[in-house]
This record gives structure tokens, sequence and C-alpha cells, in this order.
């Protein structure tokens, strides 16, 4: 079965216009955040610049891995641009991290050396972002369908919540007069952050890595492969993801030293199981009929590494 990339479907045309959108909102929020920061004195209003500003890098590139993953197979890219929204996602995370520890850090100065802030400003910036940023969270988890689009509906939850913060940060300095909230504040904002960035990093580098899939066991999965009739024994099984929603298989299946044309039938069982029940639709078995010893990761026949007949098998690629 061959694994290629889509014409540009309507989803995926429907995810680039929420995407365009939710970038010039971003960028218009990005200036006010930060011209208001800088008037009230507020890290908390600057950690929201500096955290939108990032959101703005999210979003652009998962803007260019869904055109990116539109595009066809060629020779090149034999699996097409499937992990471009994988690595959009890993970029958008390790990002936010990096921001994240700069907040912690001028936090705990400002804890030293307060600032006087001026709330009311705070308060008024941070309202035009919870509804900014809940209409663009609220219009990204319409069309979350994958780990690029989900790290940027994490990127746009964690400001609606983050902005909110900042508003009852603003409100408790203007009823006690003590600035030390701005910066105890901003470092909850920078611990949520850095709490959403970990999951999507580990996510997408285990993917990158070529890592089994989370949730998948490869015990189950040859266990299954192993009760269709016909099929003596799987080995030399590997499972890794191509994207965050398309998984692959390759492995040695070994049957009775039957003809091709019989062959098939256990073929076809095989790949129904993978599909149906693991999710599996990338797919390369090859069947043998003599058992393999492995070889620095190169699979021979055990005859042949005892010097004697040549092993003959049968190779599916479906």
């Amino acid at each position: 079965m061959h694994v290629h990339a889509e014409p540009a479907s309507p989803a995926a045309n429907r995810t680039q216009s929420v995407l365009r959108v939710s970038l010039l909102v971003t960028l218009a929020y990005v200036v006010v955040t930060l011209v208001a920061g800088l008037r009230a004195h507020s890290l908390a209003l600057l950690s929201e610049a500096g955290h939108n500003a990032s959101d703005f890098l999210a979003l652009l590139l998962s803007f260019a891995a869904v055109y990116f993953q539109t595009r066809p197979a060629d020779s090149a890219r034999t699996f097409g641009y499937q992990r471009a929204g994988v690595l959009a996602a890993f970029l958008n995370a390790a990002t936010l991290i990096v921001i994240s520890v700069w907040i912690a850090l001028e936090a705990i100065h400002r804890l030293s050396a307060p600032v006087a802030v001026h709330p009311r400003i705070m308060m008024i910036t941070a309202a035009a972002g919870v509804l900014m940023n809940g209409v663009i969270a609220a219009l990204l988890w319409g069309v979350a369908r994958d780990v690029n689009m989900r790290s940027a509906f994490l990127h746009m939850a964690g400001d609606t919540l983050s902005t909110a913060a900042v508003i009852a940060g603003g409100a408790g300095i203007l009823l006690t007069g003590h600035n030390w909230i701005d910066p105890v504040l901003s470092l909850l904002i920078a611990a949520l952050i850095l709490w959403s960035s970990i999951g999507i990093v580990r996510e997408t580098l285990n993917i990158l890595l070529e890592g089994t899939p989370r949730g998948v066991s490869l015990a189950e999965i040859r266990a299954a492969m192993e009760a269709v009739e016909g099929v003596l024994n799987v080995h030399d099984l590997h499972v890794w993801s191509l994207g965050s929603q398309s998984r692959a298989l390759a492995c040695h299946v070994t049957i009775a030293d039957i003809p091709p044309s019989e062959s098939a039938c256990i073929l076809i069982k095989l790949n129904h199981v993978l599909r149906d029940h693991f999710h599996i639709s990338h797919t390369t078995i090859q069947f043998e009929h003599i058992g393999c010893g492995e070889l620095e990761g190169c699979v021979v026949p055990l005859e042949e590494m005892a010097g004697s007949a040549v092993h003959s098998h049968h190779g599916h690629t479906h």
C-alpha cells in the first residue's frame, strides 16, 4: 500500500483559513500587549506579549506545515511531507520552554526588586486578550486533528488561561497595592507554559526518533498476527509513526511452504487485523518458510549461516 499526501481537502482549506485569521489577530494583540506592558511596567503583560509572539510563530509554523502536508510524495520524499506538522509542533513546544524559563528568571529577579505596576492597564489589556485567545482556541479546537494543530490549540488555550490570570492579578494589585503579585503571577504563567509544552516535545520526539507510537503494544500486535490462521511466527517486528495520525509496520512472518497464490489470503487477513484493530494502514510484510536468525540488524536464514541450502521466501509488500 503506497502512502502519499492527499490533495488539499476541504478540511485542510478550512484549517488554513482558521490559521490565517488567527495569525492576523494574534499579531495585532502582540503589538497591543507589548505597548501596554511597557506603559504599565507589568512583567505579566510583557510575559503575555512574549507568549503571544511565540504563538504567532507557532501558528505560522502550523500554517506552513498544513501546506506542506498537502504536497504529494515524490522520488526524493517517498512518504511525502507527513512529518512537517510534527517538526513544526516540536519547534513550537521547544520555543515555549525557552520562553517559560526566561519568564521565570525575570520574575525571580522582580521578586527581589519589585517594580510598581498599573493594574488598570493590565486588566483592560488582559480582558481583550481573553476574548481574542478564547475565540482562536475555539476555532483551532474544531480543526485540531493532529499533533501539529493540537500544539497550536494548546498555545492559545494556555494563553486564554494565563491572560485571565493577569486580570485576577491586576485586581489583586488594585485592591491590596502589593506589586509582588505581578512576578508571582508570571511564575504561574511560566509553569503553565512549561507543563503544556513538555508533553508535546515528548510526543513529537518519539515520532521523529521513530519510536513505537504511544499506546501501541508490540506484544499485542504480534499476538493478534500470530492468531491468524496459517501464521506460524511473527518476528523482526517494527511499528513507527509516519506522522501524528499515520502508522507503519514492517515484519517477517513465517508460514508453511505454500505457493504465493495461497499465501495471498493470509496477507489479506493480516492487513485486515492491523487496519481494523491497530489503525495501521501502511504495512510491509515479508513471508518466509524457514526460520531466520538476526545478525547486526540483517536477517539471515539459519541454514545460510551454517553454510547449507539457500533460503527462499515469498516477499509480499502491501
